[in-house]
């Protein structure tokens, strides 16, 4: 049954509004996806507190008019299009496309994506995908940050190891 005017605008303030709070936007084909498929991707990218959705182009052309992206035009994006919004982690969605993918080779592929307002190719967002995770960057930042602490305290160790051995031996010789 086709929509009411009213609707479809309401349809497209929901999108616009997706559009607005989305700190990333990763644009996928998904020809061959299942019913079940669909299904678990969409709850792996709910779990990384992102969003997929379908929709027509126009309809993501005209959500895309209050927040215009450098180089993006959705109409000449091939196949059919799924949007998948980014509210916390911008790279997020696109790991779990990419691991979904290993799976699935197939039956989803990167058309494009946008990130801090400029349109990003296929190939920028496989690349995007590929790069750790925020968790895995604050982890690393935090150990090569301690790297010279932990360093000064086990020289300072070694002093003191060095002299109850000293000491130890010293203790050994007297007592032989």
């Amino acid at each position: 049954m086709p929509k009411s005017k009213q609707q479809k605008t309401e349809v497209l303030a929901g999108l616009a509004d997706k559009v607005q709070r989305a700190k990333s936007i990763v644009f996928t084909s998904f020809n061959a996806l299942t019913v079940k498929d669909n299904e678990e991707l969409r709850q792996k990218l709910r779990a990384e507190n992102s969003e997929y959705y379908v929709a027509k182009k126009t309809l993501l052309d005209l959500a895309f008019k209050n927040k215009p992206v450098e180089g993006l035009k959705v109409k000449d994006l091939e196949g059919k299009v799924a949007a998948i919004f980014s509210y916390q982690d911008e790279v997020a969605p696109a790991k779990v496309v990419l691991d979904f993918r290993k799976e699935r080779e197939d039956k989803i592929a990167f058309i494009g994506g946008v990130l801090e307002g400029r349109f990003l190719s296929k190939a920028d967002m496989e690349s995007l995908a590929k790069l750790p995770s925020k968790q895995e960057l604050y982890a690393k930042m935090v150990g090569s940050m301690n790297a010279p602490i932990s360093g000064f305290v086990n020289v300072l160790a070694g002093n003191l190891r060095g002299l109850v051995t000293a000491l130890k031996a010293i203790a050994d010789q007297k007592s032989a």
